[in-house]
């Protein structure tokens, strides 16, 4: 496990937890490198986390860091909520444990029909990135809601399959 990560879980006003994420690893003006991500994201692979709030057990399986970094949704997102998703990765594990409001879709595509044999479940979960200033100075952290997609496979187990609908929050950011 990269133990380089630097991220902390805080609750907002509501009580809401949002996983911080202190370090901007991936950057890209232009183009975010999936392939790096990727490679990040096998790290986790065999790791099992309890969602705190459904007491859920969710696995991280074999291919996790594939979809995460070349799925439908990852190839339509630009800019900054590109380089959101690709520093997310580092967040998984506490982004799995922090997953609320879950809810349950059947499978209908035939493609999943094995690996997602008792359907999908969706859980929604909330991060920050740091916002530096033009002087190298942290100023706040903005703030994003993604649905953590988990598959609910032949084998009664239920895998991480994506990060996905990544959205940033309006209204107030962090402040430091």
């Amino acid at each position: 496990m990269d133990k380089e990560r630097n991220v902390s879980v805080i609750e907002d006003l509501d009580g809401r937890k949002i996983v911080i994420i202190h370090d901007i690893r991936f950057r890209g003006k232009r183009k975010i490198n999936w392939k790096e991500v990727e490679q990040y994201l096998k790290q986790y692979i065999g790791e099992v986390y309890e969602i705190m709030d459904s007491a859920d057990i969710v696995y991280v399986g074999g291919d996790f860091a594939d979809e995460f970094s070349g799925s439908q949704d990852t190839e339509r997102l630009k800019g900054t909520l590109a380089k959101a998703k690709a520093n997310a990765a580092q967040g998984i594990p506490e982004l799995i444990e922090t997953a609320a409001n879950r809810r349950f879709k059947e499978n209908f595509n035939p493609k999943h029909q094995r690996d997602a044999r008792f359907g999908w479940y969706r859980y929604d979960s909330r991060f920050g990135l740091p916002v530096y200033g033009v002087d190298g100075e942290l100023e706040r952290y903005n703030i994003f809601h993604v649905e953590m997609l988990v598959r609910h496979d032949a084998d009664g187990k239920r895998y991480l399959y994506d990060v996905v609908n990544i959205k940033k929050e309006t209204g107030t950011p962090l402040e430091q």
